[in-house]
């Protein structure tokens, strides 16, 4: 054969060519042959596989391992995929295929010498519209120099022999002859950022959304699901982002030498998106061009590198036809859910635990047990189909449990956190796969009964509230069941400005500052009204306030910013700065009567009462549903609650983080002492349940603004039943939220309609049902 015949460019490469080079491979010229933005590289082809297997007569040695086993038994089937991999890694490469190779990567690598490429396995069957056989043959990452691309060429031939590419080809009654692989060699993108998105939501089936999640790092840890990725969903019609979940990632995968390693995530974008809006927008309107030139729905990853967008792969979603859904007819029971996470494949499944930590604990998943593990693997397919439903601590909607499982139309949940060590082997649960929960037992009632408990139709005494920060996300989240803005952050609003309040007053722009503000606020009064929005004064640290424009000139430097120049008493300290808020403020009052003001980080009484003073003299408390409330989050304000109260405030919101950080002494945000963070130690609930009472005696509102509730149940069951008055939690959290609350109240038969929130003064009654 003509050797030109085992390598193929992706500039000569087309969708017609997966004989040759497979889907990935055919795919990928497809791409770069219509502008599409993708990484330059080449494909060895089937030709070549099979030129290496004739070189070494390793057909019929194959098949006599393969005739006769058992695929559903496991220590067959990992035998046999050991000893065929083994066969092709120790046999020799041909000299004229070596040439090829070696020649081709030279021209790819031009004067860089040595460029770093992925090798991927592109299989002739794989990433078709019928079959995904996701994760099932192999990648490898940062290769560099010829020696090392012909041993991964060589492991990815080898690949095709996986047990799990073996137990699919069977159950899916593929000959295994008739899968051959081709090898992608690709330039390597050094990913600041990687991800997946979906041009049809494959959950949902939403034919009208594009989904896009979103890693830090190399895209292998969201393959792999050990992290949860951000989450984005933009309209296709008018490319609006409906939706942004933003999820804190600690580790990476970053391109080392000749491999990769898993670091940690600088600690200043631990919780930052890891997309621009306009980012999230250009991969939405890539993914629709895809979807309208393959003329099926896509599933398509992509990379960011030095602020390019890239398209390394794209595969059609092979998903959308299974909609299978243990239990049709009957949903769950109205307990609290023990676990909440991802919704990754639609359905419900009733069955015993079986906690998978290794491969030798996938023979023990039977028919009609529930898999449990921290990430599956594609070694655990063969227990995956057998399993009634899949739950696990990491990943989202791109990662192996989520494909895999929607292939298989078995019930998923994903990203859960803690799984492994909420539930035991033996267990018996009910995995509600579309609303992403998690019930223990295996009580069931009529889908009816279950509407009378969810989103717009529970209905709580206490309120619940939401944080917001983000003018983007207001008229989606006003339009669900919450109370009102609990928490509106001022610091997202005035980073947007980018100019430090100061400079601004310099540059004798502080009209604008005052606009801007006003306007970003208004959003907010106006898509809640008659709803409470509780605007939080800037809490801004020394080291954030130097990143705004300008800030650098105004700003000290701090040894511990956290204890520094901050809350109230910067607003003393600097009134002309504290003077353009309450301006915006008096602006959006003046149009909008449901605005109120909370006042952070409060080290005296004599702190507040100097900032009421100045509230006071802008005139906002004139209006009658004005309210003035301060946080409690230092040990002080617990402490000397009373005299905080008497200067004047109509309410508290206790800031659960902040607390538990200085009364515990633990740093949150420190990876070596993090674990001892917790809001659920004795000192800290005294003093929420300490706070609470107080504000009840004093007759004042009482909300809480941390994490803790949407997390934690057994802590809402506490604040409900110390009487608090309202609950603000992210807008991940509302619906569980108010389910949690719900469950709580009926256990204390606190179902009064005149309980205290934030609402107006008019509605301040007495808490008397609070105790």
């Amino acid at each position: 054969m003509d050797t030109a015949q085992y390598i193929l460019p992706f500039n000569k490469i087309s969708k017609k060519d997966i004989p040759s080079v497979g889907g990935k491979g055919a795919n990928l010229g497809e791409m770069i042959n219509h502008g599409f933005p993708v990484p330059n590289g080449f494909a060895i082809t089937v030709a070549a596989y099979d030129h290496f297997i004739d070189t070494n007569n390793l057909a019929k040695r194959i098949n006599d391992i393969l005739s006769g086993i058992d695929v559903n038994e496991n220590d067959q089937l990992l035998a046999a995929s050991r000893k065929i991999q083994k066969i092709i890694i120790v046999s020799k490469t041909p000299a004229d295929l070596t040439h090829e190779i070696i020649k081709t990567y030279k021209k790819l690598s031009g004067l860089l010498g040595h460029v770093a490429v992925a090798v991927r396995s592109s299989a002739t069957a794989e990433d078709l519209p019928e079959a995904s056989f996701a994760g099932q043959q192999a990648t490898f990452l940062n290769i560099k120099g010829g020696n090392n691309l012909l041993v991964a060429t060589k492991e990815c031939w080898a690949s095709l022999f996986t047990a799990r590419a073996i137990f699919y080809r069977v159950q899916n009654k593929i000959k295994h002859s008739q899968v051959k692989i081709s090898v992608i060699v690709q330039k390597m993108v050094q990913s600041e950022v990687s991800g997946v998105m979906f041009s049809v939501n494959p959950v949902t089936q939403d034919k009208e959304t594009i989904v896009i999640e979103a890693v830090w790092g190399l895209g292998e840890l969201i393959v792999q699901g050990s992290v949860t990725p951000d989450r984005y969903v933009v309209q296709k019609s008018t490319f609006a982002i409906l939706s942004k979940e933003i999820v804190e990632q600690k580790k990476e995968m970053i391109r080392t030498g000749n491999g990769t390693k898993i670091v940690n995530v600088p600690q200043k974008i631990v919780d930052k998106p890891k997309l621009t809006n306009e980012e999230i927008v250009a991969m939405a309107h890539l993914a629709q061009k895809l979807h309208d030139h393959y003329f099926f729905p896509q599933d398509t990853e992509f990379a960011k590198s030095e602020g390019k967008l890239y398209i390394v792969q794209t595969r059609p979603i092979t998903t959308l036809k299974n909609k299978r859904v243990a239990g049709t007819g009957n949903t769950l029971t109205n307990d609290v859910p023990v676990l909440v996470g991802t919704p990754a494949s639609p359905g419900v499944g009733t069955g015993k635990v079986v906690i998978v930590k290794n491969l030798d604990d996938v023979a023990k998943v039977q028919k009609g047990c529930v898999l449990v593990a921290k990430m599956t693997s594609p070694d655990y397919v063969p227990a995956m189909k057998r399993a009634e439903a899949i739950v696990t601590n990491e990943g989202g909607l791109t990662s192996h449990a989520a494909i895999v499982s929607r292939e298989l139309g078995v019930p998923c949940v994903v990203g859960t956190g803690n799984a492994l060590e909420k539930l035991s082997s033996g267990d018996t649960v009910t995995v509600d796969a579309t609303a992403g929960k998690v019930f223990l037992g295996a009580k069931k009632i009529t889908i009816a009964e279950e509407k009378q408990l969810t989103h717009q139709n529970i209905k709580t005494a206490t309120h619940v509230y939401v944080n917001l920060a983000e003018p983007e996300r207001v008229k989606e989240i006003a339009d669900r069941n919450v109370d009102g803005v609990g928490l509106l952050r001022a610091e997202f609003i005035i980073a947007g400005i980018g100019v430090h309040p100061k400079e601004a007053i310099k540059q004798k722009k502080q009209d604008k500052f005052i606009d801007y503000l006003a306007d970003k606020i208004g959003i907010f009064c106006k898509a809640f009204h008659p709803r409470p929005v509780v605007y939080r004064a800037t809490d801004f640290k020394t080291n954030e306030y130097r990143s705004l424009e300008g800030g650098k000139y105004w700003e000290p430097v701090e040894a511990n910013p956290m204890l520094g120049f901050r809350g109230a008493f910067r607003y003393s300290a600097t009134p002309e700065v504290f003077n353009l808020e309450l301006r915006a403020l008096k602006k959006v009052q003046d149009k909008y009567d449901n605005i109120s003001l909370m006042i952070p980080f409060v080290r005296s009484p004599e702190e507040l009462r100097r900032v009421r003073r100045n509230v006071a003299s802008e005139g906002l408390f004139e209006n009658h549903n004005f309210r003035f409330l301060m946080m409690v989050e230092l040990p002080v304000n617990v402490i000397m609650l009373d005299d905080f109260i008497d200067v004047g405030i109509d309410g508290i919101s206790i800031g659960s983080n902040d607390l538990t950080m200085l009364i515990t002494g633990t740093d949150r945000d420190n990876s070596t002492v993090a674990s001892a963070f917790d809001e659920r130690t004795p000192a800290v609930m005294w003093a929420i349940r300490r706070a609470i009472k107080t504000a009840n005696k004093r007759k004042i509102t009482s909300s809480i603004c941390g994490q803790a509730p949407s997390v934690y149940p057994e802590m809402v069951e506490k604040l409900v039943e110390w009487g608090i008055t309202g609950i603000s939690v992210n807008p991940d959290a509302i619906e569980r939220t108010r389910e949690f609350v719900y469950q709580a109240e009926k256990k204390y038969t606190l179902s009064s309609p005149t309980r205290s929130g934030i609402h107006t003064k008019k509605t301040l009654d007495p808490v008397s049902s609070t105790g």
